[in-house]
């Protein structure tokens, strides 16, 4: 392949924070959803003495993607390498690597660079590529900046929860009844209309109108990566005020007397949207409780009616 037909770039950006905790939190993939805006899920398919093996799932230019990367860890250096194992098209390859550089006590900068190429060499697959790896490596890297200097300035505006109901049931009914979200609008009451697609096998687009206990609907929309009868992840992209992240986690585990159903919620607040929302005298504690206690309220009515649904097929 002529080399012309390899394309390579950098982005860099300045963190007020100290080199070992950037590099920290990009080496724990596990937080990416929390962390970068365009990543749904990552999942680890194998791990080793510096190297692992990851699978991502990612919007790109508002596509939902996935694909799997081998990365290289190198702890006293802060680099990390990446090289997608298999791409999806357009891309016929991809890789590069993260490189955190300690400029002072307290500042550290962030260099990503990319190498790739398009399928066939296609002229407009790698623009398509070009402004995708552009537009992911800025927003990328603007929200590794925030979400760290936030972390360092207050650790009380993200927060996790969860809720497990038990059901006398089967895995795969209860699955099956978050799976098949296209139906919640016949199933479940708080729920006014559902539009769902899935043009790949086990990554969905759900957009829903939820109705509030005063009569009001809003529009939710997530991406969710589902692994049949054992989890679906999702990442809502529309968010309520009070929200700047959501992302959730259903989870279905066999008991001795059935199955134990999980929603957990990972949510990072609005801190600029709270008065106004909640009115002048509210603080973060009001509104982690008020946010807490509304998608409790829906997960928990969810999986009432998963219990219902399943234990109804026994």
């Amino acid at each position: 392949m002529p080399q012309s037909a390899l394309r390579e770039v950098e982005h860099e950006i300045t963190v007020s924070a100290p080199a070992a905790a950037v590099y920290r939190l990009i080496a724990d993939v596990v937080n990416w959803p929390q962390i970068f805006p365009p990543t749904i899920y990552v999942d680890h398919v194998e791990r080793g003495a510096g190297s692992e093996r990851i699978r991502i799932w990612a919007t790109a230019n508002g596509e939902a993607k996935n694909w799997t990367s081998r990365r290289t860890l190198d702890h006293r250096a802060r680099r990390i390498e990446f090289r997608q194992e298999i791409s999806t098209p357009p891309v016929a390859a991809m890789g590069g690597a993260w490189i955190v550089e300690e400029r002072d006590a307290g500042t550290s900068r962030v260099r990503l660079s990319h190498d790739y190429r398009a399928v066939d060499d296609d002229p407009a697959s790698l623009e398509w590529i070009d402004q995708a790896v552009d537009r992911n490596s800025r927003s990328e890297l603007a929200a590794l900046k925030e979400n760290i200097e936030r972390a360092h300035a207050t650790a009380d505006l993200t927060f996790s929860f969860e809720d497990t109901v038990h059901i006398a049931g089967s895995v795969k009914d209860a699955y099956d009844f978050i799976n098949e979200a296209q139906h919640w609008s016949e199933r479940l009451p708080h729920v006014a209309s559902v539009r769902l697609t899935e043009d790949t096998p086990g990554l969905q687009t759900l957009e829903m109108d939820t109705r509030a206990k005063d009569g009001s609907t809003h529009t939710t929309k997530s991406h969710r990566v589902c692994f049949p009868d054992r989890r679906i992840a999702y990442k809502q992209v529309t968010l309520p005020a009070l929200m700047i992240l959501h992302t959730g986690l259903w989870t279905f585990e066999e008991t001795g007397q059935g199955v134990a159903a999980t929603s957990r919620h990972t949510v990072v607040l609005n801190t600029a949207n709270i008065a106004e929302v909640l009115g002048p005298d509210a603080g973060v504690d009001r509104a982690r409780d008020y946010v807490r206690t509304a998608l409790s309220t829906n997960s928990r009515a969810t999986l009432q009616h998963a219990k219902e649904y399943s234990e109804a097929k026994r």
